[in-house]
């Protein structure tokens, strides 16, 4: 992965700060950064989500430092700004079921810690702040493909917690003249996905159960779609929105995705057959708070910060198959 910088200027006198970086994408976006030579790449987590060995290959280098601290303590942020440029802000509380059966932790970890981040970008002068939004401020809009100025109706606390974060930044932007840009990612898939525990997205659960040979669950009928979106897609955005040159890409939000929706079914049989298995799903009822269909718009990222999504859906699936296989200990996929 990476093979090709998504990025034009040197980056070896920058400083950056990924909160989150631990864990799926922000690991992803560190890769990035240590692989072109970063000047020095410092991430912030508290392990809740992440993982210590999505990191483990940079602890030792002389560029990377990781900070054990939470985003909803003020004085971890202002420690982490400290000598940054540039913030990713990528540490967030997320799932719609984890929200719902607890609102009270998403709000503390993904508002008050999404807003203490920005008080302290902005009194340590932090040149410009690149934050993780959600396709699911859509909530109940019907509008397809979805387009950044017509959302509807937020269907979870998770949902209002990244809208919050939306205004937050839009506020902040226009106050204290900072450099913000948010990015709404649309079911992000990849590398270093965690397929464990109560709230793991459905392709890692997918690719899990069957590397397993069992039979994973689909919730509802599954003609539910998704514009399913590979991780070096998002790291692409990140990285050309952190570098965006035209002001006019400042201050706003855009839909991060491939453009293509397709339905969880669909998904299933492709994975099914990329795996070489032959077993079927189950179903279960529809999940609470669960958007029905989803596709992006991509022209306006596209126009002004620059982004193409390269890599489709199947081969995102494919390499993340074979990343699930070697990780876990299962034969490698050839096909």
């Amino acid at each position: 992965m990476y093979n090709t910088p998504f990025h034009t200027t040197d980056i070896s006198k920058n400083s950056f700060l990924v909160t989150g970086g631990a864990g799926f994408i922000g690991s992803n976006i560190v890769e990035y950064l240590l692989k072109f030579n970063a000047g020095k790449v410092v991430v912030l987590d508290n392990l809740s989500t992440g993982f210590e060995e999505n990191i483990k290959p940079y602890i030792s280098s002389s560029n990377f430092k990781f900070i054990n601290g939470d985003i909803c303590n003020l004085g971890d942020c202002a420690k982490a700004c400290e000598g940054i440029s540039y913030i990713f802000h990528q540490a967030a509380l997320g799932s719609v079921p984890r929200s719902i059966k607890n609102p009270l932790a998403t709000n503390e970890v993904n508002v008050n810690g999404f807003l203490n981040m920005l008080v302290a970008a902005r009194d340590k002068g932090v040149k410009r702040f690149v934050y993780a939004s959600s396709s699911s401020v859509y909530g109940d809009s019907k509008q397809t493909p979805k387009t950044e100025e017509n959302i509807g109706n937020a269907l979870s606390p998770y949902a209002v917690s990244k809208r919050t974060n939306e205004l937050y930044g839009n506020v902040f932007a226009h106050n204290y003249n900072m450099e913000i840009i948010g990015l709404r990612y649309f079911n992000i898939f990849g590398p270093r996905q965690n397929p464990k525990g109560e709230y793991a997205a459905a392709i890692p659960l997918f690719m899990d159960a069957l590397l397993k040979n069992q039979s994973p669950y689909i919730n509802g009928d599954g003609e539910q779609s998704r514009d399913f979106t590979f991780v070096e897609n998002a790291v692409q955005a990140n990285i050309k929105a952190m570098f965006a040159s035209n002001k006019d890409a400042l201050g706003q939000v855009y839909n991060i995705a491939v453009g293509e929706k397709i339905s969880v079914n669909s998904l299933f049989n492709i994975l099914k057959e990329l795996s070489g298995t032959s077993v079927n799903a189950m179903h279960r009822e529809d999940r609470v708070g669960d958007v029905r269909n989803s596709l992006a718009d991509i022209s306006k990222a596209k126009r002004l910060i620059g982004y193409e999504p390269q890599i489709k859906m199947q081969e995102g699936l494919k390499t993340t198959l074979n990343w699930f296989s070697k990780y876990f200990g299962y034969q490698p996929i050839s096909k």
